[in-house]
């Protein structure tokens, strides 16, 4: 939002400098971009007359011009601008006098002298290309110093607002604000209700209360299309951004940008029976203003009469019924259109208006028929005409509601960490407009209707405490009581997991919570959820595994020429369940990926991509954490992503937890990746619960080891040979896989060498005691696993 400062001084008279207003109004939230003056620096420049106007001799396009200037000599000054002519009053650059980036000189123009320079906007910096010098009212007194004239000593203000302050895009909140700031009063101008002077008026039928719960309009006969807005209107339109066109439209842009109400005008002439405000029906077509044809969307509400639509509510006219310079009937619009029915938009068809700028974020409810009223004023003073009634369709029980809202003083000291005098926060609601009354335990306030961001009690405590200016809140160490954390033993908290990552060689990434459901399908094949209005087509499902978030991160990685990519993240997975809350079940998840080299590079270690056995390590030392790693067991992966010998999944107490292996060739492949790929998923659930130590005595008796070398099938698992020798006695310390032989004598089976540790805490073992347990173990892999001891 740009305005000027003095437009805001006829409001809030004050003597503050622009610098100065814009450092208040931005430490209280109106955060100021940029603060610059509205016109260039020149001198010399003064309100002159045009007496005599005639064609150059030597020339099918220049003037030459007699001007009076107020010093008692008419100046001979040669001009090119079209729009010079005998009777005009305009501004007049002096010999000597200095423009931006020129300084006027007196010299001959095709064999005539000229004493001097009409100017145009452009040339005294106050637009960036004009059509013609600038045209002056006839009542400008001649000789009189542009600057003063036209009170140049301004500057303009660009406020970068946030979305939750729709009301400071106008003047009068802004000048609400700038009261408020000064504890002043606002001087809002005379509004005049314009009785009508005719009875005509055009039928109206609101077709989607919900979206248009009020909708006005008025008539307006006789418009003179020809006439000149007033220099006082064109200069606070151009000083906040807005290019003077013609009476009407100046008039709906003024008190758009004097009241922040969006107003549209139709040529009533074109209009055919009557307006409907409706959603817009499949297959319509509209050309708008811009003479661009957009496609209407059933989504979209629209201004239509008997035969179609006429505009896009709140967006942006239809060229079929906008004024044009033959107009003389206009049919005026003031609206309110419900904020969600405007919002994204004008963004899908491309569009973004000032109209769809203020509607979407809201618009007070209760101004339509004031602006309707100023806009007819002003529109009768300038270009005259003929009003008829204000009529339209109101359903006040759709407008919003605003329920009073309770702020306590002891709440309010808290979070400030200042307790601030009743009366001053009663009188800083109470300019605020919130209507606030007191209660035994604080205030009661109720939001005024231009206010759509106010609406629970923390909202008042900020409302306060920027009126009271934070830097009037010293600053103060915090006190409060220290107390001794309650940390459970048996919880394995997240910073252990982070650490035994980050010592592993992982670093923790954080991706969105949505996904490309390509990349999604790489790793499963459940249906995720979708999203009905995504960023993009690459995020538009929410991710069912974070394998899909790290698999994205990791290829970008590996592009730009990283050789060793180690990533964790440590985050929810989102599951269509219709028994879950909202039918979505989140699950902590804890995942990683690693591409590429084992190691950094180093003159003695040899370079190898990441294996197996790589990823199962660092799985190993997370599963370490909750002290009882030998609880999971490791099955052979059933997962279609992971390669079928190199990819296991996790089970706890039967359930499966998570899967540990390298990506399947063609997943390699439909990831982009051309190396070696490892990952794991884990539940959160099965690693946050630690087993608790039991301590025991360590046996002061010696160990014994036996070694065994079994000939079994190639499909028998190691680990199942080993968990079926543990059972078979508690002093069976430890059974080790020490070595693995395959070769064709043995055809389709494989030698495991197998070494058992056995203790007993009580005594040392005799050789007959661990000869007996040595034959129940050859004795039970034979009868469970069919294999022999290896000759």
């Amino acid at each position: 939002m740009r305005f000027n400062k003095k437009w805001i001084d006829t409001w809030v008279p004050n003597t503050l400098s622009a610098d100065e207003l814009s450092d208040m109004i931005t430490m209280a939230g109106l955060e100021v971009d940029t603060v610059f003056p509205v016109c260039g620096e020149f001198d010399k420049v003064v309100v002159g007359k045009v007496v005599e106007c005639f064609n150059h001799p030597d020339s099918d396009h220049l003037h030459v011009t007699k001007v009076d200037v107020g010093t008692g000599e008419l100046l001979q000054i040669v001009c090119g601008a079209p729009n010079c002519r005998e009777g005009l009053k305009v501004a007049v650059s002096l010999v000597g006098a200095k423009l931006p980036g020129i300084t006027i000189k007196a010299a001959k123009l095709r064999g005539v002298d000229s004493c001097g320079m009409l100017c145009s906007y452009a040339e005294l910096g106050m637009a960036e290309e004009s059509d013609g010098i600038i045209e002056l009212p006839d009542d400008a007194p001649i000789g009189m110093d542009v600057h003063e004239y036209m009170q140049l000593d301004d500057s303009a203000i660009e406020v970068d607002l946030t979305t939750n302050r729709p009301d400071c895009l106008g003047i009068r909140g802004l000048a609400r604000e700038v009261g408020v700031l000064l504890n002043t009063d606002v001087n809002e101008p005379e509004f005049k209700t314009v009785p009508p002077s005719c009875e005509d008026i055009f039928p109206v039928e609101v077709k989607a209360p919900e979206a248009c719960p009020r909708y006005l309009c008025r008539i307006i006969h006789g418009v003179n299309q020809k006439a000149k807005s007033p220099l006082w209107m064109t200069e606070r339109l151009r000083r906040c951004g807005i290019r003077s066109v013609s009476p009407i439209v100046d008039v709906t842009n003024y008190v758009m940008l004097e009241l922040c109400q969006p107003l549209h005008s139709f040529d009533l002439n074109n209009l055919n029976e009557k307006i409907i405000v409706r959603m817009a029906q499949e297959g319509e077509k509209l050309t708008l203003l811009s003479g661009d044809e957009v496609a209407l969307k059933p989504d979209t509400l629209v201004i239509a009469d008997a035969k179609g639509p006429v505009a896009l509510a709140g967006i942006f006219g239809g060229l079929n019924s906008g004024i044009n310079d033959a107009t003389t009937d206009v049919l005026l619009e003031a609206a309110f259109f419900s904020p969600v029915a405007i919002k994204g938009r004008a963004r899908e068809y491309g569009l973004n208006t000032d109209a769809s700028h203020r509607y979407e974020r809201g618009v007070d409810p209760f101004v339509q028929r004031l602006a309707m009223e100023r806009a007819t004023d002003l529109l009768l003073q300038i270009a005259g005409g003929v009003a008829g009634p204000i009529n339209g369709v109101e359903h006040e029980n759709l407008l919003p509601e605003y329920a009073p809202i309770p702020l306590r003083r002891d709440r309010l000291a808290k979070v400030l960490g200042k307790r601030i005098d009743d009366d001053e926060v009663f009188n800083i609601l109470s300019r605020l407009d919130l209507n606030p009354t007191k209660t035994a335990d604080g205030f009661t306030a109720t939001s005024p209707s231009f206010r759509f961001d106010i609406a629970i009690e923390e909202d008042l405590i900020e409302e306060v405490a920027r009126i009271h200016g934070y830097n009037n809140i010293e600053n103060r160490l915090p006190v409060s009581d220290l107390y001794m954390t309650h940390e459970a033993e048996h919880v394995v908290k997240d910073r252990r997991i982070r650490d035994v990552m980050t010592d592993n060689g992982y670093l923790e990434a954080i991706t969105y919570s949505f996904t490309d459901p390509k990349v999604l399908s790489v790793f499963d094949d459940a249906h995720p959820l979708m999203l009905t209005s995504p960023i993009s087509s690459e995020m538009s499902a929410m991710r069912t595994t974070l394998l899909a978030s790290l698999a994205v991160v990791a290829k970008y990685n590996v592009n730009r020429q990283q050789k060793r990519v180690r990533l964790f993240e440590n985050g929810l997975r989102y599951i269509i369940d219709k028994d879950a809350e909202n039918g979505v079940r989140q699950e902590a998840m804890l995942a990683g990926i690693c591409v590429g080299d084992n190691d950094d590079e180093l003159w003695n270690i040899k370079s190898r991509q990441v294996d197996f056995f790589d990823i199962k390590g660092t799985v190993e030392a997370v599963l370490s954490l909750t002290a009882d790693p030998k609880a999971f067991k490791w099955v052979r992966t059933q997962s279609k992503f992971l390669h079928p010998g190199q990819g296991a999944d996790l089970y706890l107490n039967g359930r499966k937890v998570g899967v540990v292996g390298m990506l399947h060739p063609l997943a390699q492949k439909a990831l982009g990746f051309k190396q070696s790929v490892g990952v794991f998923e884990i539940e959160k659930s099965a690693i946050i619960t630690r087993k608790i130590p039991l301590y025991a005595p360590v046996s002061k008796f010696p160990s014994v080891r036996r070694d065994f070398a079994f000939v079994l099938n190639k499909g028998v698992e190691a680990g199942s040979v080993v968990d079926m020798i543990k059972g078979l006695s508690p002093i069976i310390k430890e059974v080790r896989v020490f070595d693995v032989f395959e070769d064709a004598s043995l055809g389709d089976k494989r030698s495991l060498a197998l070494g058992v540790i056995f203790q007993d805490p009580d005594r040392t073992l005799e050789d007959s005691a661990v000869e007996d347990l040595a034959n129940k173990i050859v004795s039970g892999v034979k009868q469970n696993f069919d294999g022999d001891l290896r000759a």
